[in-house]
């Protein structure tokens, strides 16, 4: 596929520690740790580059605990299941990977999750419906973007919903699955059948792309 340099963004989701064996009593997605250099390298087919980062709350209502498991679901407008405590706010799981740019290096950088009754998972909204906008999208239309290539973690949750939001949009979407992993096999089969259904791209690695 050709791609035009100035009008491409690259998109670090969540690349964060939290979401590796780095903190494994959080939310570890196998080899989550190994993608840094692999979005450094998508990043270099862009003019700009956008990241985020989950930055959650330790009261958050949707954390997981002995009588409420993982997965069960809980009840409020902008939650969905519960989760481990993952990626809260100022510890080492909230950290992007090391070798990634500083959060102020980056054109434009979202946080997400830090409200205890919200937990979105794209980044491109900070509520589910999809109403509240993070600034993203506006960001890369006043720079007049059109694709957006998205790596990240993980591949079966904030990773697809931040690439179908893209795309729901109007950009084109580009996933390089180099720079993504998924929590499980199933599920990620799975989101990436969904992606592709909605027209989005799906690349092994950075050379299956051309720049004009």
């Amino acid at each position: 596929m050709i791609i035009d340099y100035k009008k491409t963004a690259s998109f670090d989701v969540d690349a964060q520690k939290g979401f590796t064996p780095l903190c494994p009593d959080e939310l570890p997605v196998t080899e989550g740790d190994k993608i840094a250099q692999a979005l450094n390298r998508q990043a270099k087919l862009a003019c700009v580059r956008i990241g985020s980062k989950d930055w959650h709350n330790t009261k958050a209502v949707w954390i997981a605990d002995k009588d409420k498991p993982q997965f069960s679901p809980v009840e409020g407008e902008n939650v969905d299941i519960r989760w481990k405590a993952h990626c809260i706010g100022g510890t080492k799981g909230a950290e992007l990977l090391d070798d990634l740019p500083h959060p102020s290096k980056y054109n434009f950088f979202v946080w997400k999750g830090m409200e205890p009754d919200m937990h979105p998972y794209g980044a491109c909204y900070h509520d589910l419906a999809g109403k509240n906008s993070t600034g993203v999208i506006e960001f890369l239309k006043l720079r007049e973007i059109d694709t957006v290539i998205v790596g990240g973690l993980a591949t079966d949750y904030c990773v697809k919903r931040t690439a179908l939001q893209l795309k729901n949009t109007g950009f084109n979407v580009v996933v390089n699955l180099e720079a993504c992993r998924g929590i499980s096999a199933p599920t990620t089969v799975n989101a990436i059948e969904e992606m592709k259904k909605a027209g989005i791209a799906i690349i092994e690695n950075p050379d299956d792309v051309m720049m004009k």
